[in-house]
C-alpha cells in the first residue's frame, strides 16, 4: 500500500509499504481522508520530541473497516481516539488519562493515518452517524480540542470571546462559540485569506499585524476587554497581549500549544484577578460528544477544509501550508487512490 513516511527532518516521500495486519483487539481501517495538523508540521520539520523516522504520519483519519469487530462491522465509517495512555500513572488512574504522564498519539508514537490502510484497536473508533459529510467527518478530531477547551474555560452564554489565531483550531473555537451562545465573537490573525473565512462565518475579524487589536476589543467593550479569550496561535506577540485583551476577572485558555516559554504579564493576572487555563487534547467522552456534534455543525465544519490533496501529492502539504499565499486553513489528504 501506498503511504506518506517521514524520513528525516524535512524529508517526507509517499512510500509503498506492507498493508498492516490487525493485531488482537485490532480491526484494519481502509482510509479516505486524513488531516494534517500542527503536530505533523513539527514531525516534519523534525522538531517534534518523539517522533522518530520512518513514520506515516497523520491521526486525524477517517476510513471504512475494512476488517470485522466485534462491535463495529466490515464497511462502517469510522474516526479515531488517537490517544495512547499507560493506564498507570496518577492522571490515568484519577480518570485523566488524556493528560498520561506518557501521552502518545497514532501517527507521532506510532505509524498513522496517512495511508492507504491502518489498524487500530476497536475500542477507540468511533461510528460517523449516517449525514454527516466526510469534509465534516474529517475535522472531528480537531474539534474535540476545542469542545474540550470549552468545559475547561467555563464558557457562560452571552460572554465576549477573542480567539488569538484563524488557523484549523481557532476556527472551530468560532465555532463553536457561536454554537454555545457568545455575545460576540473576535477572531485575529496576520494572513488575510484566513481572516476572509473568519468574516463569512460571522466573526469580527482582525489583522493583528495591521490593526490595534487590544482597542478594537476594549472600544467594543467599553474599555474592560473581553469576557474569555481562546489563545490557539501559539505566537510570542500573543502571549504578551492576551491580559491586556482581557478583563479584570476574565478568563484565559491556553488551547494552542506554546512550542517554547514566551513573556506573559503575571503581574496582570494577579492585579486583574484573571483565570489562566490550561488544555490539552481530550477525553474519550469528549471525543464521542464530538462526534454527535459534527452533526449539528457539518455546514460550518465543511468550510474549515479549504484544501484536499492526493495522497500522491501530499509530500506538498507543509510547504503549502507555510505559504502564506496558498490560504491554507486545514488541509487534507485524500488517501483513497
Amino acid at each position: 500500500m501506498k503511504a506518506l513516511v517521514y524520513t528525516g527532518p524535512k524529508q517526507v516521500v509517499v512510500n509503498e509499504v506492507s498493508v498492516p495486519e490487525p493485531k488482537a483487539g485490532q480491526v484494519r481501517v481502509k482510509v479516505d481522508y486524513c488531516g494534517v495538523c500542527g503536530s505533523d508540521t513539527g514531525i516534519f520539520l523534525g522538531t517534534h520530541p518523539r517522533a522518530k523516522a520512518p513514520l506515516v504520519l497523520g491521526h486525524e483519519f477517517l476510513g471504512r473497516l475494512d476488517t470485522d469487530g466485534q462491535r463495529l462491522k466490515k464497511g462502517d465509517r469510522v474516526v479515531c481516539f488517537p490517544l495512547l495512555s499507560c493506564g498507570h500513572c496518577l492522571a490515568c488512574r484519577s480518570g485523566n488519562s488524556h493528560v498520561c504522564n506518557s501521552l502518545g498519539l497514532i501517527g507521532i508514537d506510532c505509524d498513522g493515518g496517512i495511508a492507504q490502510y491502518v489498524c487500530a484497536d476497536e475500542d477507540i473508533l468511533f461510528k460517523v452517524p449516517e449525514g454527516v459529510s466526510d469534509k465534516a467527518a474529517v475535522v472531528i478530531e480537531p474539534l474535540a480540542v476545542i469542545v474540550h477547551s470549552m468545559h475547561m474555560a467555563q464558557l457562560k452564554p452571552l460572554d465576549c470571546a477573542v480567539v488569538v489565531g484563524a488557523g484549523p483550531i481557532g476556527i472551530l473555537t468560532g465555532i463553536v462559540l457561536k454554537h454555545l451562545g457568545a455575545s460576540r465573537i473576535f477572531v485575529s490573525d496576520v494572513f488575510e485569506k484566513r481572516l476572509d473565512l473568519a468574516r463569512e462565518l460571522g466573526f469580527t475579524a482582525v489583522n493583528s499585524a495591521k490593526e490595534d487589536f487590544v482597542r478594537i476589543v476594549r472600544d467594543a467593550t467599553d474599555g474592560e476587554g473581553c469576557d474569555i479569550l481562546f489563545e490557539c496561535s501559539g505566537s510570542e506577540p500573543a502571549a504578551l497581549q492576551m491580559t491586556d485583551l482581557t478583563r479584570v476577572r476574565g478568563t484565559i485558555c491556553m488551547t494552542g500549544v506554546h512550542k517554547k516559554p514566551h513573556a506573559v504579564n503575571l503581574q496582570a493576572i494577579n492585579f486583574k484577578e484573571q483565570t489562566l487555563v490550561g488544555t490539552r487534547v481530550y477525553t474519550k467522552e469528549e471525543f464521542r460528544q464530538t462526534v454527535e456534534l459534527a452533526a449539528v455543525l457539518q455546514e460550518e465544519l465543511e468550510k474549515v477544509v479549504s484544501h484536499i490533496v492526493s495522497l500522491e501529492e501530499s509530500p506538498k502539504v507543509f510547504d503549502m501550508i507555510a505559504d502564506p499565499d496558498c490560504g491554507t486553513v486545514k488541509v487534507v489528504v485524500d488517501c483513497r487512490s
